[in-house]
């Protein structure tokens, strides 16, 4: 073989090794260990004795995960310290984390950046188990008088989660922007992060728990920046009957074109599981387990580029809903709370056929069909646009084929049912650009392969529904030219 012959089969070899189509991707669910709450400040070697408590089960999962090929590893938000932790409580859980572009890497040089123990083990175990590993805790920032904005405690804290190459190198560091109610301990950035990093295997974008419910980052990072893959830490209470984790997670990921790596913590107590590797045409494998304070390792064979995938496209949302002419309003419509929103209501009386329901500039379109009409079971369809929820935070519009423990209490979420449907098409007249499709079954699990979106905008079923009880069918509208211009908040939704 000649010498150029030699370069050219190690050139191929390198291109191979560094161009992948696919990939392996982890998630972990896990059970954290939380600090004392309304507790007085620890020292910082009784703060990092926690975090280590919790490190320890993680490094575990970060092992498993490599040994069985794991390209990469997503750990959750709130899995190293500081949940419901006050301001000043929280302080000696901080490390000062350094913008990526300083090429560090603290395994190899720990004291760069101050003390910095968590950044430290955490670069050494991807480095250990050649691997990307993702980690969530908190960032501490001095800050000067002389900034208007700056805490009197003289710091930024930020809910922060990084990104470690093989190598151990810090490559991505993302600021949460939009913090949930309760989570006074951190601050707004003051723009929101728009965090990414190259991979063998595509480009990949991070944004954190209640980030997903909003335009920047998270649409900005697929349709602006063109992620391939989202990295979503998150500690995501489950409400039914359109956000529980695994049902909206996985919407979004198929919605947006994008594969989602969703890494929740597990709490039973607090409403807190759920976790999945979603894809725009798979819906997991994921992990739901509200009976028993267990973590899970998740690990899937994703595509590198989905959008690339024939079998997904764009849909347009309102394409046949636009086709029917809006309805003359019958007397069987009503008025009923769901999830803090005043939805318009209609009942399926029948075994089979059509309804209509609007409500503002929207409406909603079903034809379905029953194996049979219990008479123990109340199932609607509902229609919603407007804000969400008191605080008005973010504008939806909702259609939902939806199962009530009753016609009076469809505020009240079910999670099981007994109904089954031999086929269902739900579309409307949507103004959002980006709606998100929901289809749940009994005891909430998802309806992996028994549905699709059409082109057209028709959520519509597969013959094997059949063979499964219906808790749901929605399809959630964000229209986020509606929202307020002013995001800043930490609120409830």
């Amino acid at each position: 073989m000649t010498l150029s012959s030699i370069v050219i089969y190690v050139a191929c070899c390198i291109s191979l090794r560094y161009a992948q189509d696919k990939f392996i991707a982890a998630v972990y669910e896990h059970v954290p260990f939380f600090p004392a709450t309304n507790q007085a400040p620890v020292t910082e070697q009784e703060a990092l004795a926690l975090m280590n408590k919790n490190i320890d089960v993680l490094e575990t999962a970060v092992i498993t995960a490599a040994q069985k090929g794991a390209h990469i590893i997503v750990t959750p938000e709130y899995a190293i310290c500081c949940f419901d932790l006050s301001r000043e409580a929280v302080y000696p859980y901080l490390e000062d984390i350094p913008d990526p572009i300083a090429n560090w890497t603290p395994c190899s040089d720990p004291q760069r950046f101050g003390r910095t123990p968590v950044q430290e083990r955490l670069s050494c175990m991807a480095k250990k188990n050649d691997i990307y590993l993702v980690a969530n805790f908190g960032d501490k920032k001095r800050c000067s008088p002389s900034d208007s904005q700056c805490p009197q405690d003289g710091h930024y804290f930020y809910d922060t989660t990084v990104v470690f190459d093989p190598e151990g190198t810090l490559v991505a560091r993302y600021h949460k922007y939009h913090l949930f109610f309760g989570e006074t301990q951190f601050n707004v950035p003051k723009e929101p992060e728009i965090s990414t990093f190259i991979t063998p295997f595509g480009k990949f974008g991070i944004f954190i728990c209640y980030d997903i419910l909003f335009y920047n980052p998270a649409v900005t990072l697929v349709t602006q920046h063109n992620v391939d893959t989202i990295i979503f830490t998150t500690a995501w209470f489950n409400l039914l009957p359109h956000y529980s984790a695994i049902q909206f997670h996985s919407s979004w990921a198929m919605a947006m074109g994008s594969n989602l790596l969703s890494s929740n913590i597990h709490n039973t107590s607090l409403g807190m599981t759920g976790s999945g590797v979603f894809s725009p045409v798979k819906l997991g494998p994921y992990y739901y387990n509200k009976d028993a304070d267990e973590g899970r390792l998740v690990m899937s064979e994703l595509y590198t580029h989905p959008r690339n995938s024939t079998t997904w496209s764009p849909a347009s949302w309102n394409l046949y809903a636009s086709t029917i002419g809006k309805p003359v309003p019958g007397n069987n419509v009503f008025n009923g709370k769901i999830f803090l929103d005043v939805f318009a209501l209609t009942e399926l009386k029948e075994t089979q056929g059509t309804a209509t329901v609007c409500h503002n500039n929207l409406c909603c379109y079903l034809s379905y069909c029953m194996l049979e009409k219990r008479r123990d079971e109340v199932y609607i369809l509902g229609a919603y646009d407007g804000f969400h929820g008191p605080h008005k935070v973010f504008y939806v519009e909702v259609c939902t084929l939806l199962k009530c423990s009753s016609l009076e209490t469809c505020d009240v979420a079910a999670e099981t049912a007994n109904t089954k449907f031999e086929s269902f098409s739900l579309s409307g007249t949507f103004d959002s650009l980006h709606v998100f499709p929901e289809v749940l079954l009994s005891d909430v699990k998802l309806a992996s392969e028994m549905f699709q979106v059409l082109s057209d905008g028709r959520l519509v079923s597969h013959q094997n529904i059949s063979s499964h009880a219906l808790l749901s069918a929605s399809l959630l509208g964000r229209n986020y030219k509606k929202d307020p211009t002013d995001l800043n908040v930490s609120t409830i939704t």
